[in-house]
């Protein structure tokens, strides 16, 4: 007899698992960053151009990764998540050796490109955690785990791309110029990269366990998949006829009420992959890709961000490593029925448009600060005081530092100013006023060349905090506005997949877009130009209906992760819970 959902313990093992596969990843992605522009440049690239080629390598695993992702995601609800979440880690290895050899320019935007094809884990990992949850009382811990351990390995990747590049050049005493590291400067953080990579492949083979959870009942998968739209749950299997192995509650919200009457048992997992032939699961992986023209069709994960680009409204995380309760939610229950004909018009109502447009230009600007920063980092200064055409001269090393505090000041603005904010000053309030706000992060910028020395590094840090301030506290307040203004549940996913799919265009263009305009028009045209994206934001505002939302309780992961370990055996249920199952009851 299986467990009750609520008798069920939290599973450390596989989210430590899961985890270290998560944590491998950005030690390669963010690792590029620091190092990509002057890369650029040694592959061949003109000065004048390097900045937009460098956008564009950054961009590249992007693209790839939304035009495969949802592929990955049809091939996991057949064959399972572990092996796609494996398949997709070796890619980002393979990805990252050949990325370090290239020689030229085109064969470093291929590497990219592959790497992104090959890893299908924006639509897994996520989804595994979800699957390997059965307790509702833990969901918000373990969700949090997954931004925690992206940003964790951010830091770590950003220090080494910073301090292991060109090592030749900044370590001679150790490599040789004349070596294998020499030869290919950039190899070296790739290598120790891939090499964490396979670690985390080696262990996930060993001891991850699968998480998919099969049809054990054909006729009540059925019945579901005709109450439900398929489309409200980008991230939930994409299969829908009767030869896939879904999950039961594929198709609809991650609900709590839902969670106890479809817990599914191991035995029934094994039964379901050994009774599933080989025909019928290529059938249902063709049935699953010619569904891919209804989903969200436009995500990635391989970019920096400072909030997990993840969002998913119809959780309570909103994109932090927090839960977050409201008192009194305005998504209210409807019919179990497919959602009207005419429902686009209805569910894209004027303000989930508006909150949309704006999630979708903080999106443009935080990335292109994120991703244009390094280059005004390391581009060489054109005159003493206020340079407005180059940048600060500095090199690899001080950018690997920058970025690693950065992930720092995200790691501690995430915990600590969070909770307190959103709750002492609103969501609405906190939601205009960062926005308002946010165009200083560029506009101080420019001016930064023009301070003493000694008081460079202060400058940039300054306004490295300030981007990460206004964009932890906005970009959640906005996924709380924009689920309570959507009319219904049900819609909750289309919605959210919408927003999703907006805000990833944005920042994947953002990159090579800023980098256009850097190369025209020198930095303080760059930096003025995101200025200006920002201030179209707060104009923005005016068309932005004031949405009410009561007063919200920011549960934080991290103080009951640390009360926790201190007290193993006291176990906190919020008196807010029935809140959480009335978002979402039946």
């Amino acid at each position: 007899m299986p467990l009750n959902p609520k008798d069920e313990p939290f599973p450390w093992k596989q989210l430590v698992i899961v985890g270290i596969c998560r944590f491998s990843e950005p030690l390669a992605f963010n690792s590029i960053l620091a190092y990509s522009y002057v890369m650029v440049k040694d592959l061949g690239i003109h000065e004048k151009d390097a900045s937009f080629y460098s956008g564009l390598l950054l961009s590249a695993y992007a693209v790839a990764e939304a035009i495969t992702a949802l592929g990955w995601g049809a091939i996991s609800d057949v064959y399972g998540r572990k092996p796609v979440a494996l398949i997709g880690l070796a890619g980002v290895a393979l990805s990252s050796l050949a990325f370090g050899f290239a020689k030229t320019y085109w064969v470093a935007l291929l590497a990219r490109f592959v790497g992104g094809a090959l890893n299908g884990n924006v639509a897994i990992m996520q989804t595994m955690v979800q699957e390997m949850v059965k307790n509702p009382a833990h969901e918000p811990k373990a969700y949090a785990t997954q931004p925690f351990v992206w940003t964790l390995g951010g830091i770590i990747g950003s220090a080494m791309g910073g301090f292991l590049a060109q090592p030749a050049k900044y370590y001679p005493g150790t490599f040789s110029e004349d070596g294998v590291f020499g030869r290919y400067p950039y190899l070296l953080p790739n290598l120790v990269a891939a090499l964490g990579i396979v670690l985390a492949i080696i262990q996930g083979i060993f001891f991850l366990e699968e998480t998919l959870p099969m049809q054990e009942d054909i006729e009540e998968e059925t019945t579901q998949a005709a109450l439900f739209d398929p489309t409200i749950n980008e991230r939930a299997p994409l299969l829908s006829n009767a030869h896939s192995t879904l999950p039961r509650d594929a198709g609809r919200p991650r609900d709590r009420s839902s969670i106890s009457r479809a817990s599914v048992t191991r035995a029934s997992r094994s039964r379901a992959f050994s009774n599933s032939s080989f025909r019928n699961r290529s059938m249902s992986i063709v049935d699953g890709l010619r569904q891919i023209r209804k989903k969200p069709s436009f995500l990635e994960d391989g970019m920096p961000s400072a909030i997990d680009q993840r969002f998913d409204i119809r959780r309570d995380s909103f994109g932090t490593m927090h839960n977050i309760r409201m008192a009194h939610h305005e998504v209210l229950p409807a019919p179990i029925t497919r959602p009207n004909p005419t429902g686009p018009k209805k569910t894209f109502n004027h303000t989930v448009v508006m909150l949309t447009l704006a999630l979708t230009i903080i999106a443009f600007h935080q990335m292109a600060y994120i991703t244009n920063l390094p280059v005004y980092l390391l581009d060489e200064s054109t005159k003493d005081g206020i340079d407005f055409t180059g940048g600060l001269g500095l090199d690899l090393h001080d950018v690997g530092t920058f970025l690693a505090v950065n992930g720092l000041i995200a790691l501690f603005t995430q915990g600590v100013i969070f909770p307190f904010v959103v709750e002492k000053v609103g969501v609405w309030n906190t939601f205009i006023s960062m926005i308002i706000l946010y165009p200083t992060t560029y506009v101080i910028v420019p001016f930064i060349s023009a301070l003493p020395e000694k008081l460079v590094s202060p400058g940039v840090y300054l306004s490295l905090f300030l981007q990460g301030l206004f964009g932890i506290l906005v970009f959640p307040c906005a996924l709380i506005l924009l689920k309570n203004a959507t009319p219904s549940p049900l819609v909750l996913g289309r919605v959210n997949g919408a927003a999703m799919s907006a805000c990833c265009l944005a920042r994947t263009v953002s990159s090579p877009l800023v980098g256009v305009v850097y190369s025209a028009g020198g930095s303080a045209a760059a930096w003025f130009f995101l200025a200006g994206c920002a201030v179209v934001g707060a104009l923005q505002l005016l068309w932005v209906p004031n949405e009410h939302v009561d007063s919200v309780k920011v549960e934080n992961i991290v103080k009951d992760a640390v009360q926790e370990a201190i007290h193993p055996h006291h176990v906190h249920i919020s008196d807010t819970d029935s809140v959480a199952v009335a978002d979402y009851e039946d």
